[in-house]
């Protein structure tokens, strides 16, 4: 009994002494207990710094800044996500996601370059924060409405009860997807082109080969009003890039975005196009083998960055330092500010700038190295680096900042923020996956881009 009571004592010595952020990573469960916070910080910037008046989200915080209409679809997807971790009830949810649809359901369709908000069924990329009109002379964005979309439709799948508000939520966001005039983005069919611009008319460059506008494609083939045709996928795929980067084949893209945006919303295991069906290789193991690449990247840094490692990575689109060159230690140091970073076959984009939201929403697919990345990330660099809201945009330990090195960023961005919720409860429970799963205009656009297996042909 001596002994018994010795042991127990030890034990509750160890577990006072023993922090929940101090708690291994369980390969078992795939989780932390840090996960928990960081999902929560985050979910505070979609539902604190949103204008309540009509739901637009900041393109980044604290600096003032218009709105992001790819960051107003993360938050429609953020939303749901706060009421079932109890952040937020079911009715405030509701009320911001209805708001937030029918501000674009009535903002002003023209084609006028001034005063709108979009145009065919598409948005400005970027538009004022409380006006909704569109800022500066930002394009049109295909890819951005895409993403838009995108949480709309996910918000339909989540308000499915029958009351009045969540009613009118599937009515907007079913309004909303039907409006969208894919056809008319096929600049140069069947390619999607990337944008317009009411000035000067198309951008001189489509979407085609391997990046983030997978998503773009399934909801353009899966339109009940203008879809595209199936030769559409065809030539996306047809500029696709395989090969082998730091150890890993795969499908090759540099910045990490490119191989989670679409992931946020669909659940790409088990299913394959012809294009991986040949590869023998889903889309989520091809996103895999990429963060495992990039990884290896910066154990390996041939360039020398500070503090790259195994648990220090992440290259995609983020803030940077400066558009500077700086000669540190002898060695001619190019920086800049916002920039795609990454690391493929397809080249290296690098200034030492490191994006959390790159390790972070890469957690679904590969958990166990995810997780001790971001919490070597929170622990080295403490508040100058994970304060309010989460991690801040990015760092850059090597960037001379005053009498010391690293620069660390100032600002949230909300579309780094929204993968960072979104796959981390994707990595708990499925849960946005599940729901998108049941959506017909997603299964229809997959089915028609050639997808086949799995869970799309279950309950048929």
């Amino acid at each position: 009994m001596k002994y018994l009571m010795i042991l127990t004592l030890c034990s509750l010595v160890l577990m006072q002494s023993c922090s929940p952020s101090e708690d291994p990573y369980d390969e078992l469960s795939g989780w932390h207990p840090f996960l928990d916070e960081l999902q929560e910080h985050t979910f505070r910037y979609f539902w604190e710094c949103t204008n309540p008046d009509n739901g637009l989200v900041p393109d980044r915080w604290p600096t003032e800044s218009f709105s992001s209409i790819a960051a107003v679809g993360f938050g429609l997807t953020v939303y749901p996500i706060g009421v079932e971790r109890g952040y937020i009830t079911r009715d405030q949810a509701a009320e911001r996601t209805l708001t937030t649809l029918r501000f674009f359901w009535y903002a002003p369709q023209t084609d006028h370059p001034s005063g709108s908000t979009g145009y065919k069924g598409y948005f400005y990329h970027f538009v004022d924060m409380d006006t909704g009109k569109r800022f500066d002379r930002v394009e049109l964005s295909t890819i951005d409405t895409a993403l838009l979309i995108a949480g709309a439709l996910f918000s339909s799948e989540y308000f499915d009860r029958d009351t009045p508000e969540e009613a009118l939520i599937r009515s907007y966001a079913d309004s909303l997807y039907r409006r969208v005039d894919w056809k008319w983005a096929q600049n140069n069919p069947p390619a999607i082109s990337l944008g317009w611009h009411p000035e000067t008319g198309f951008l001189p460059y489509d979407y085609r080969g391997y990046s983030e506008a997978m998503i773009l494609y399934i909801l353009a083939l899966g339109s009940p009003t203008y879809s595209v045709e199936p030769d559409a996928w065809e030539e996306w795929t047809s500029n696709y890039t395989w090969g082998e980067f730091y150890g890993y084949e795969h499908l090759n893209f540099g910045p990490l975005f490119g191989h989670q945006y679409s992931h946020l919303w669909i659940d790409f295991r088990g299913i394959y196009d012809e294009y991986m069906g040949n590869k023998g290789i889903d889309y989520f193991e091809n996103s895999r083998h990429a963060v495992y690449s990039q990884r290896e990247y910066a154990i390996d840094n041939p360039d020398g960055w500070t503090d790259y490692g195994e648990n220090i990575w992440g290259l995609t689109a983020c803030d940077g330092p400066a558009d500077t060159v700086i000669v540190i230690d002898g060695i001619r140091r190019r920086f800049d500010r916002y920039w795609a970073r990454g690391a493929s076959i397809k080249g290296i984009g690098d200034d030492g700038t490191i994006a959390p939201t790159a390790a972070a929403a890469s957690i679904p697919f590969a958990p166990e190295i995810v997780i001790p990345a971001l919490i070597e990330m929170r622990d080295r660099y403490g508040d100058q680096l994970y304060t309010e809201y989460g991690f801040l945009d990015a760092f850059n330990p090597t960037f001379p900042a005053g009498e010391n090195r690293g620069w660390f960023n100032k600002d949230y961005l909300g579309i780094d923020q929204g993968p960072i919720v979104i796959m981390i409860e994707n990595h708990r429970n499925n849960f946005v996956w599940s729901l998108m799963k049941e959506n017909p205009y997603i299964r229809t656009g997959l089915k028609r881009a050639g997808f086949s297996g799995g869970w799309l042909e279950e309950d048929e």
